[in-house]
């Protein structure tokens, strides 16, 4: 069977410098789209993911003193629409129902009082393309390395059969291909192949206009976007000719689709179109130094270094009200102002505020439990209740030595059939930036080095997702991390029991099961970018209600998502605020 614009791996990949200029970015992103063999989209892409339009470009510098908005939610999409609110001189309260720490699903864990053994629970990689979060990053210089995603040396387990990831998949074709019922025109190809041709190249098909629908937030849809929209990902695979074996294979080696095999398939294809996972990066010390920056802005006495373009005279205060769970939203049908309720985590006491404005910026999942009075639109409260949140897991482990270095893994991640889904290692060392080379290796992962290091380390054990995450999440404490022990020693050819002495503390996030957020990230089922991805982001009671959050944008479950919703709801209340003559 031909295939549809199979990427070219003979171009080849760039060196990744530590924090890359805007222009060393661009050069990454068309790079990684040619070696995709659709290059043309790159003038749309990069379009689409840059930041939005400055907000002192639709309201002055100030002409907002004195109106007040509150955002609901202290995540990244709320602090980014405070940061931009401010520059017009709006009064801005947050509410933040977590008082433990701050960020949303930005949640750096770390397991030593120097901050240097740390892992990430929820966002752990950034792609070079994603310009809305380099903005930000830029503005406060934070420092970024390379993440590594892909590494010949880790492993891949499947039906029991432990091989190396080698660049061209010659491993997995020869050792477990014949454990999967496959065609035998599949089995000439190497999995990354069929990959591709199962999850991108039905949209390649379609002329670019049709095909930039993948990253827009639309009133309508063509009928090519429709299509693809109310298919599910094993839909899409089958009707690529894909055998149900090679299916089970590609859903574990390309798991945020695999493990969601019945959800919308065009929310699947969004990750894979804008050649995400070619050139990834993280914050160097952790994810979390990006909502630290952004916080530190809000509580700083010195407001004006973060606004070189605002006078600090102009800028807007920002009330951080942190443990303050929003509970009811209510309008006042004689002013129009919006009240919110909310309750103080910590002693139990309410209290109400009325807003000129209100961001809702925490997921549906959340918004679903409030007082809403009067109730939204009916395609608004429908979206609410229906609109799929989906659980993962992640487990970390502090190991006393970083045995996996010793197996010439530095990065990257191993996949497995386990319960346990994915396993990633620190793209780093422990004092940073360093990045060591990896030894020689085996090519069918049977013959390796004794395990054994000099300093400690962090592992994420298990990244899993779905039905994987529920049920490895109701496992309790010890008996789950007794079994990702197992499942961890299993993939990388260790003895049983070998991890316990090694493993000397371990943290799990199940973020189904935290209630600030009720599910990990939102992830559409087919129709549902048809039938709600516009309606989630329309306004409420008469322009005075505001939506935000990486559900509401057209990148579900990534930070530029968040980020540029954020951006985009502090605009439309600008919009909002002159056309109301309520700013000067």
């Amino acid at each position: 069977m031909p295939f549809l614009n199979t990427p070219d791996i003979t171009i080849q990949a760039m060196q990744q410098p530590l924090n890359p200029s805007a222009g060393q970015r661009r050069v990454m992103e068309m790079n990684a789209l040619l070696r995709n063999r659709h290059p043309e989209d790159f003038p749309y892409i990069s379009s689409v993911l840059a930041p939005s339009p400055d907000i002192n470009n639709i309201v002055a510098a100030g002409s907002c003193r004195g109106k007040k908005v509150g955002i609901i939610g202290g995540g990244l999409a709320g602090m980014a629409a405070a940061f931009e609110l401010r520059k017009a001189g709006f009064d801005i309260t947050i509410f933040e129902a977590n008082s433990e720490r701050i960020g949303g699903r930005i949640y750096t864990y770390y397991f030593d009082q120097e901050k240097r053994l740390y892992g990430e629970f929820g966002a752990m990689r950034l792609p070079v393309g994603h310009e809305t979060v380099w903005h930000y990053i830029d503005l406060f210089a934070l420092n970024t390395r390379p993440f590594i995603q892909t590494n010949p040396a880790a492993f891949i387990y499947l039906q029991n059969i432990r091989v190396r990831n080698d660049p061209d998949g010659e491993s997995v074709r020869r050792y477990i291909y014949p454990t999967y019922a496959m065609n035998p025109w599949e089995t000439a190809q190497s999995w990354q192949q069929l990959g591709f041709y199962g999850i991108e190249a039905p949209v390649l098909q379609a002329p670019p206009c049709v095909r930039r629908e993948i990253l827009e937030v639309l009133p309508a849809y063509s009928p090519q976007t429709l299509f693809w929209d109310g298919l599910d990902t094993r839909q899409a695979m089958e009707r690529q000719g894909l055998s149900q074996g090679a299916i089970s294979l590609l859903s574990n080696l390309f798991p945020i689709g695999g493990r969601f095999l019945y959800n919308n398939y065009i929310d699947y294809v969004q990750e894979y179109f804008p050649a995400n996972f070619t050139y990834m990066y993280e914050i160097s010390g952790g994810m979390i130094k990006l909502p630290e920056a952004l916080y530190h802005s809000f509580i700083s006495r010195n407001p004006g270094k973060y606004y070189p373009q605002v006078p600090e005279n102009k800028l807007g205060s920002v009330a951080w009200k942190n443990g303050c769970a929003v509970s009811g939203i209510f309008m006042d049908p004689d002013t129009g102002a919006v009240a919110l309720a909310y309750r103080e985590m910590g002693n139990g006491r309410h209290g109400f505020g009325q807003f000129d404005y209100v961001i809702c910026a925490v997921p549906f999942s959340v918004l679903r439990v409030l007082d809403i009075q009067p109730l939204f639109s009916s395609s608004k409260m429908q979206a609410i209740r229906e609109v799929t949140y989906s659980p993962a897991q992640k487990t970390l482990f502090r190991c006393s030595g970083r045995f996996w270095e010793k197996q010439g893994i530095y990065g990257g991640g191993s996949y497995t059939d386990l319960p346990s889904n994915t396993t990633w290692y620190p793209s780093a060392d422990i004092a940073g930036d360093s990045f060591a080379a990896a030894p020689a290796y085996p090519a069918d992962g049977r013959s390796k080095r004794l395990p054994g290091s000099d300093s400690e380390g962090v592992l994420l054990a298990s990244y899993n997702f779905n039905l994987d995450a529920v049920r490895i999440g109701n496992l309790p404490d010890a008996e789950r991390f007794r079994k990702l022990k197992r499942d961890v020693e299993e993939i990388h050819g260790l003895n049983p029991g070998w991890l316990d002495p090694v493993v000397t503390q371990y943290k799990t996030q199940l973020w189904d099961k935290d209630p600030f957020f009720r599910g990990a990230f939102c992830y559409f089922t087919p129709q549902q970018k048809k039938l709600f991805s516009w309606t989630m982001l329309q306004p409420e009671y008469g322009n005075r209600v505001f939506f935000a959050g990486e559900h509401t944008s057209a990148l579900h479950r990534w930070m530029q998502g968040a980020l540029k919703s954020g951006m985009e709801a502090a605009n439309a209340v600008a919009f909002a605020a002159q056309g109301s003559g309520l700013c000067k």
